[in-house]
């Protein structure tokens, strides 16, 4: 499974899923409610703090937004054409902070318990037919299943790069498609096979 924890003993490190979840939904709420780039910067700060706190380091918390520098990018320039420089810079610094803020909960948090915790939590919705234990199947897959399809993604374009087609979204986009439904297919034949009934 995909699990970003960072093993440690701090205070985050020890605190149960269910507040550090429940803090995460307050935090991305009051982050999208507040309009003041001054209370933004320190919203940001106060996150980065918070990596300290967990015992975590300034490289982990860049680790974090490094792959989405270029979505950071095009927000911030296509902001700044529409609405001036102070925008540009909100929106962006407001994605990073809440982004620094998710991954905390995940660098301090096990999948397995976030999955738990989750599953615990829609109990109240089985009045309505909705079962927790299919619903903490679908995410814990759903999880393991992002490496594997990033994977996939890779083994494809080093094939189609060798045929000279590594720039074609279709070349790269169909093998990729079609190699996921196999799979799909292939995890429900090996469930159903099993007998699972959660």
């Amino acid at each position: 499974m995909l699990d970003l924890y960072s093993p440690g003993t701090s205070l985050l490190h020890r605190m149960r899923p269910a507040p550090k979840m429940l803090a995460l939904m307050i935090g991305a709420t009051l982050l999208f409610l507040n309009e003041s780039l001054p209370l933004t910067v320190a919203a940001t700060v106060l996150v980065l703090a918070l990596y300290f706190v967990a015992g975590l380091t300034l490289r982990q918390a860049w680790n974090q937004i490094r792959p989405l520098l270029w979505i950071f990018a095009l927000f911030f320039a296509l902001q700044w054409y529409f609405s001036g420089l102070i925008l540009a810079a909100y929106v962006v610094l407001r994605l990073a902070a809440l982004i620094l803020l998710a991954s905390l909960v995940t660098l301090t948090t096990r999948s397995s318990d976030m999955i738990d915790t989750m599953t615990s939590g829609l109990r109240f919705l089985k009045p309505l037919g909705v079962n927790p234990a299919k619903v903490g199947l679908a995410i814990s897959l759903a999880l393991r299943f992002i490496p594997v399809l990033a994977q996939i993604t890779q083994d494809v374009r080093e094939a189609q790069k060798a045929r000279g087609l590594e720039r074609s979204v279709i070349a790269v986009a169909m093998p990729v498609a079609i190699r996921t439904i196999k799979m799909a297919d292939d995890i429900s034949d090996a469930i159903e096979s099993r007998g699972y009934r959660p």
